[in-house]
């Protein structure tokens, strides 16, 4: 039998959205479970996300330091951000977030993992792309404004993150999953094994 997940969706007899908010909404949904009885989910509707992974030449990982209030801690994170733009293509907004949070280009780029962050209570995926032969981006840095205006950069290297990770001292979701699947891929098959950057991606299907 083949471990892998699959699409279902369970009928829906009533649904609403009690909260929206800027970027992300709550919405219920009352699902028929398979013995026939309803019941009442609340989740979280949110556009996706990417985060990147950045591997200069040194083999050091390009992290990122932001202060997040739900958490209330300052944690070590690689740059993502929001899938903003319906449809867009998640390459473009990885790269583009690379530029603004770090003024970082990259010439190769893999699609090194696909999550669903809180699949029991949240809808977002995240689509973690490997970044490699990295060079400052030309212009101006991005004028940057809240959180991020205190963000702090690094590089470390990948075995020093990975320490970290099994230590308990970090805790981001896309710099976890990362860094322990780009250190099973270098394990394995290698990078090149790695899906091409434009790799279909079913949970947020996007334009070429």
């Amino acid at each position: 039998m083949a471990i892998k997940d699959t699409p279902e969706e369970w009928p829906i007899t009533a649904t609403s959205t009690p909260f929206r908010g800027n970027k992300t909404s709550v919405r219920t949904d009352d699902v028929v479970m398979p013995d026939g009885s309803v019941a009442r989910r609340d989740y979280q509707v949110h556009p996706g996300s990417v985060a990147i992974l950045a591997l200069d030449e040194s083999d050091r990982v390009l992290v990122v330091r932001q202060y997040r209030h739900p958490v209330r801690q300052k944690l070590w994170e690689i740059p993502a951000g929001l899938l903003d733009i319906p449809g867009e293509n998640p390459l473009h907004a990885a790269q583009r977030e690379l530029y603004e949070e770090a003024h970082v280009k990259a010439e190769d780029w893999r699609v090194l993992v696909d999550v669903y962050t809180t699949p029991g209570g949240c809808d977002e995926s995240v689509r973690v792309f490997l970044a490699r032969d990295l060079s400052e981006a030309e212009g101006a840095r991005f004028d940057v404004s809240e959180e991020e205006a205190d963000m702090e950069q690094a590089r470390v290297p990948l075995p020093e993150l990975v320490r970290g990770v099994l230590a308990g001292e970090l805790h981001n979701n896309a710099l976890v999953v990362g860094t322990l699947a780009l250190t099973a891929a270098l394990a394995g098959d290698g990078v090149a094994a790695l899906r091409p950057a434009d790799a279909e991606w079913p949970a947020r299907p996007f334009e070429a």
